[in-house]
């Protein structure tokens, strides 16, 4: 990454507060077996190539599209503070490529604020990231996130 300090003109953020304690929805994203379930668009399937949550560990996924093109998506873990905060170098091929995820989880009571950012590289690239569906296609997959977090985590 390049300069630390000019991060806010290079990522793109999203917020949420979702009804489930903070121990629930960092289950949702470290739980391998949950990440199956919501980190893709509505209808579409994915396959987990590796899982290994800790620092240094890498994350692998792909999904296979309707033209039978493989959509790849993983990183490595940079920095784990359990129901706090995860960093991870990413990448989604074809489409994104070398930024970093950083996201956090606030506990508010029996709430938690989740809050999902990507650096990218340059500011260029953030804006062409931005323009290419980053909030729709994020926030379709959060809200997948949600639901299953909401019917299915909070009832076990």
């Amino acid at each position: 990454m390049t300069n630390k300090n000019d991060m806010s003109s290079r990522t793109l953020t999203l917020q949420k507060v979702i009804d489930a304690p903070v121990e629930l929805v960092w289950e949702a994203w470290t739980n391998a077996e949950h990440v199956m379930q919501w980190w893709a668009p509505s209808g579409m399937k994915i396959n987990m190539i590796s899982h290994d949550f800790n620092v240094g560990g890498k994350w692998k996924y792909s999904m296979p599209m309707p033209n039978g093109i493989e959509f790849i998506s993983e990183g490595t873990y940079l920095e784990i503070e359990k129901f706090k905060k995860i960093v991870s170098s990413a990448d989604f091929k074809p489409m994104t490529e070398g930024v970093e995820l950083h996201v956090s989880f606030e506990a508010d009571g029996d709430k938690t604020i989740f809050t999902f950012s990507v650096v990218h590289e340059t500011e260029d690239y953030c804006k062409a990231q931005e323009k290419m569906g980053f909030y729709n296609g994020w926030g379709s997959t959060f809200n997948r996130m949600e639901t299953m977090i909401t019917t299915q985590l909070k009832k076990i």
